[in-house]
């Protein structure tokens, strides 16, 4: 009496040769994603120092920044009574480096799931492999938003003022969303390709901070050397910090770019955003690519 097709076992091809028995799952995808999502969470609270380390860098930079340079940097952003203080100026480059930072994290799990073998056992179970990836990401996600909001609130504490309130810092949130996902998705490159935790940290420790200092992040375009200029047009970070700084102060900031058909914080916000989401989506893609060829040959 044959199987009914529902219930019928499939054969999944295996490393050495012979094949892995797995029957199709009963769950569906959201259960899937379920499941991913809180394994990671609970990974990441198992393991803290990651964790903790992409806010601790971040907070030193803000706290350091702020009080070291605060009033050189200050007469530079105009000085006087009404100006911009370097803290307001400042605390959206650090949410976005908290993105960064947290986002590098995402190759480290993955490589590590790799060197447990873990990466492999995953690949054979009778679950979606969409939801296995969206429910890590998302539960980075999750990670970052928090760390952004302990941010927010820091930064305020020292002294910046979010000109546009509440909406404004939620706004931001949103933003440091969208920017963490192009390097969520390049994180992921690295560690597949190289397949080892030190390459995949000094990987994304080498993106992140050259391209921290020759954008707009630290200081306005104006007050640096024209080379940077340059070299901020094609940088994805002018684009994050620029879109957080402009619902930071209510006003258009952009500079790498002139746009003045939207108005206001729009000329801003519109080609930073347009510029973001072509990035999460070319890496987002290539990550997505590199992952399922992976996957192919790792259950082959």
């Amino acid at each position: 009496m044959s199987e009914p097709p529902g219930d019928r076992a499939a054969d999944r091809p295996c490393a050495d040769g012979g094949h892995v028995r797995t029957t199709p799952s009963s769950n569906s995808v959201l259960s899937d994603f379920w499941v991913n999502f809180v394994r990671w969470n609970l990974k990441a609270i198992r393991n803290p120092f990651v964790v903790v380390g992409s806010l601790v860098q971040p907070i030193i930079f803000l706290v350091l920044f702020t009080q070291v340079f605060g009033q050189l940097a200050t007469s530079a952003l105009g000085g006087g009574a009404g100006s911009i203080t370097y803290e307001t100026f400042l605390l959206p480059a650090i949410a976005m480096q908290v993105s960064l930072a947290a986002a590098a994290g995402s190759g480290i799990g993955l490589v590590n799931d790799m060197e447990e073998g873990m990466f492999e056992k995953t690949l054979v179970m009778p679950m979606s492999r969409s939801a296995m990836f969206l429910g890590k990401t998302a539960a980075e996600i999750l990670r970052i938003v928090v760390q952004i909001a302990i941010i927010l609130a820091l930064g305020t504490f020292l002294g910046a003022n979010v000109a546009t309130g509440f909406v404004g810092a939620v706004g931001i949130l949103g933003i440091g969303v969208l920017f963490s996902l192009w390097f969520i998705a390049l994180s992921n490159i690295i560690a597949v390709v190289t397949r080892d935790q030190e390459s995949t940290i000094i990987g994304a420790n080498l993106l992140q901070f050259p391209l921290l200092f020759v954008s707009t992040a630290f200081l306005p375009l104006d007050a640096m050397p024209d080379w940077i200029e340059v070299v901020a047009t094609f940088n994805p970070i002018t684009y994050g910090v620029d879109a957080a700084r402009a619902l930071m102060l209510g006003q258009d900031v952009m500079t790498v770019v002139k746009v003045t058909r939207f108005g206001g914080i729009w000329n801003t916000l519109v080609p930073a955003i347009a510029v973001l989401l072509v990035l999460d989506i070319v890496f987002g893609g290539a990550m997505v690519y590199l992952l399922n060829r992976a996957s192919s040959s790792t259950v082959q």
